[in-house]
């Protein structure tokens, strides 16, 4: 039994004051032994922890560390040496209390601080109604980020409303929380993806959402995010992250295909890069049953077409006349009985294409005898005889079926294997053979020899697909021996093509304005013409395939094979060392090395708020995602002398350029890409993009004007390679230079109310930044601890 002396022990007001002063004088290792020692002379430290941390703010903006978190933890250690300190050894109405003053002290809280009030106050073990009572509270306080977050951390999704809790943070473009809340719930996850997918109707209004939250002030940045083209794209990423039945989303579903059918009407009819009976096959797929768009592929080939094939794409599905575009109907009556129905004879094909088609593009050397259809197990024999034999060499290519989205799964349809002197085309769409055993044991033989160098080109997504269609693949996972993509050696040509503009002739260049990409502009590097991409979106589930489909699988193939030679017997000339092998093995050793780091080091960075970015990228990366490096001697730049254009895709990365001084314009997330190539052509500003769009925009302005990023990236790190490439010098004075909102460098001195009342009626400010900066000073003002404490700015851009 304690003694009277004891029982009274140290005043924990007293201790926090102490702690507080070698706080302020950065003696951290004074402050632990006192932490320690403190914690030891109070009589109830478990109720002394609170009254400590009742007086400091938990959380200082612009500081990853406080000193009631470094309190927390000095905390926990001391238990781990106190083990008899548990909640259990009081009273359940004295464990109650502190619960209850436990909670108080949760919200505005760092993660860390948050895990270790839990464990030490065991608050799982609360009544979920009380917590549930708690989390409405913080809802009603506007405090939506801390309800979601305590709720995910204290386990209460099942007794919350998934609509209540996550619609406030979607709305104020914080999916990732929402997510957060669902994740690891079936129901709510299903609730989720449905929400959003109604939100996707043509019908809806961001209005009458926002009407139900009138407290919620959103500003312009969400309300762009709240529209069916970025939520679509949201609804489709979490079918995929949460492996949902794409069934669920409607909505969405036919907001992609209506994105795809114009797509392939721009394709065909402006690009006129797509063979029309290729348009033909994706239309069917696209539209399928759907009456309403079938209705919309009428109207769309009334305006990028003529009359007369929307009539005879009209009469194919019967549209009803009231739902006829003007001058349909009467072009239907017009047409001759032969001219009714789409198609025809299927025209005749030569395995020699056209004189100008051989002047123009990449020819096989070899006769159509020598191209083997394997659809069979005994032609499956005669393949595997021929290839598998040691000290070989095999151009390897794969096709499937564009999906365009729809549809996440996408099985192989056609492999090829090529050899100098004959090629093997591999039919997984004939019954019975995609699933022989003896077809999948002849690929894990072909892959795992190796002795036998495979050749392919961006092969991570040929392999995707081949797990897709084979799921023992999964289970008995398949060996990669002896595979040279010669993606991975590209990038080193490319840096060779830089050096050969500065110091030399261009004798591998391509021309300039070349629109070629990919495994085609390596083809003309090397063998100095292009590949017809004519037929790279067939429909590769159709049979019998065509003369052009055939000689095109065949193509992409057997190129590899003549680029190989080439490049081995001239490895200088392009820059390469003499084993190309060596480019791969090396970037796969550092790519291990990095991921090492990383998990190394992950674990500190999150209890001490570091904010860790994107691992960096290789050499090889960076010069494809951001284009040509610049020369060493290229002048610096000062940012004000950058002008850019940010396609809507990259908008975050346009507000952080504009943070550093760059001029930047941005597009809205309602314009066309190719608004981009017209405001770079009138104003010659260089443009940001990423992703499909960037192959138009690069014909459509100057080499070199057009850079293409990452967005899976960050847009810090998005701006570190844009800054690097066009070599600009940052100066302190640089920062904010320029106005995130308007793109302005002008600047105006304004009262402080003011430009809170312009920050409101523009939409950049919410209603409750007073009420959260209130709350912040206030915490401030009761115990004033050293640190930063934001203002609204002072100043407005003019």
């Amino acid at each position: 039994m304690n003694t009277p002396a004891e029982t009274v022990g140290l005043d924990p007001i007293m201790l926090r004051d102490q702690l507080f002063m070698l706080w302020n004088q950065s003696d951290l290792q004074m402050l632990h032994l006192e932490a320690l020692q403190g914690f030891s002379k109070l009589s109830e430290p478990l109720e002394g922890l609170l009254t400590i941390l009742e007086g400091y703010p938990v959380r200082q903006k612009g500081r990853s560390q406080t000193l009631g978190l470094h309190v927390l933890v000095e905390f926990q250690t001391w238990m781990k040496e106190h083990p008899q300190v548990t909640l259990s050894s009081l009273s359940e109405q004295q464990a109650s209390e502190l619960q209850r003053r436990a909670l108080d002290l949760l919200i505005d809280t760092q993660a860390c601080f948050v895990d270790g009030l839990i464990d030490i106050y065991r608050l799982n073990s609360l009544d979920p109604a009380v917590l549930v009572l708690y989390i409405m509270n913080l809802m009603s306080l506007r405090c939506y980020k801390e309800a979601i977050g305590l709720s995910v951390k204290l386990k209460l999704q099942n007794d919350l409303n998934m609509e209540e809790m996550c619609v406030p943070l979607i709305l104020q473009n914080k999916l990732p929380l929402a997510e957060s809340f669902v994740t690891g719930h079936k129901h709510l996850e299903q609730q989720l993806v449905t929400l959003l997918d109604s939100w996707c109707h043509s019908c809806f209004s961001v209005d009458k959402i926002s009407r139900r939250y009138p407290r919620l002030s959103l500003t312009k940045q969400c309300m762009s995010q709240i529209q069916p083209k970025m939520l679509t794209k949201q609804v489709f990423r979490l079918v995929e992250k949460f492996n949902m039945d794409q069934g669920l989303c409607p909505n969405a579903l036919r907001k992609r295909r209506l994105d795809s059918l114009r797509f392939l009407m721009y394709k065909t009819f402006v690009e006129k890069s797509m063979a029309e009976e290729n348009w033909s096959d994706h239309v069917q797929y696209v539209v399928a049953d759907d009456l309403e768009l079938q209705i919309s592929l009428v109207e769309l080939l009334v305006r990028y077409s003529n009359l007369q094939k929307a009539a005879q794409w009209a009469l194919r599905y019967n549209i009803p006349r009231n739902r006829l575009p003007s001058g349909v109907w009467k072009m239907q009556q017009d047409l001759p009985p032969d001219l009714k129905h789409i198609g025809g004879s299927a025209k005749t094909e030569d395995w020699i294409p056209s004189h100008s088609h051989c002047q123009k593009f990449y020819q096989v050397p070899l006769t159509k005898d020598k191209v083997h259809l394997v659809d069979s197990p005994e032609a499956l024999q005669r393949c595997r005889n021929t290839l598998l034999k040691e000290g070989g060499v095999v151009g390897v290519d794969m096709e499937w079926q564009p999906t365009f989205g729809c549809n996440s799964i996408q099985k192989v349809a056609l492999i090829q294997l090529a050899t100098l002197d004959q090629v093997f085309l591999l039919d997984l769409c004939v019954a019975g053979f995609c699933q022989h055993p003896d077809t999948v044991s002849f690929i894990r033989s072909l892959f795992s020899e190796r002795s036998i160098i495979k050749l392919g080109y961006g092969m991570s997504g040929d392999i995707k697909c081949l797990l897709a269609t084979w799921q023992q693949l999964l289970v008995e996972p398949l060996e990669m021996e002896g595979v040279l993509d010669l993606l991975k050696i590209h990038p080193k040509i490319q840096r060779q093509k830089i050096n050969r503009i500065q110091n030399g002739p261009k004798e591998v260049l391509v021309g300039e304005g070349s629109a070629e990409k990919g495994l085609s502009l390596l083809v003309q590097q090397v063998l100095k013409k292009p590949l017809d991409k004519t037929e790279q979106m067939s429909n590769w589930e159709k049979r019998p395939l065509r003369i052009s489909q055939i000689r095109y699988a065949v193509a992409d193939a057997y190129c590899l094979l003549e680029v190989y030679s080439i490049l081995s017997s001239k490895p200088d000339h392009f820059g390469l060392p003499p084993d190309l092998c060596s480019i791969v093995s090396s970037q796969s050793e550092k790519s291990s090395n990095k991921k090492k780091k990383e998990q190394q080091s992950h674990g500190k960075e999150e209890c001490q708020g570091a904010q860790r970015v994107s691992p960096p990228r290789s050499d090889a990366e960076k010069d494809l995602m951001c284009g040509e490096k610049p020369s060493e001697d290229t002048p610096p730049l000062p940012p004000q002398h950058l002008r850019v254009v940010c396609d809507n895709m990259l908008q975050g990365l346009g507000r952080y350029l504009r943070c550093l001084g760059v001029d930047v314009i941005m597009l809205e997330n309602t314009d066309d890409h190719r608004v981009a190539a017209e405001l770079a052509q009138a104003e010659g500003r260089f443009i940001l993009t990423c992703g499909q769009p960037f192959q138009t925009l690069r014909s459509q302005v100057g080499e070199g004007r057009c850079l293409s990023l990452d967005c899976a990236e960050k847009a810090r790190d998005q701006a570190v390679r844009v800054l690097r490439h066009f070599n600009v010098q940052l100066k302190p004075s640089d920062i904010f230079s320029r106005c995130q909102a308007c793109n302005s460098d002008q600047y105006a001195a304004v009262p402080r109310g003011d430009m809170v009342r312009m920050l409101k009626e523009k939409g950049f400010l919410q209603d409750d930044t007073d009420h959260t900066q209130q709350q912040e000073e206030e915490k401030l003002e009761d115990f004033p601890t050293p640190g930063v404490t934001p203002e609204i700015p002072r100043t407005s851009c003019t």
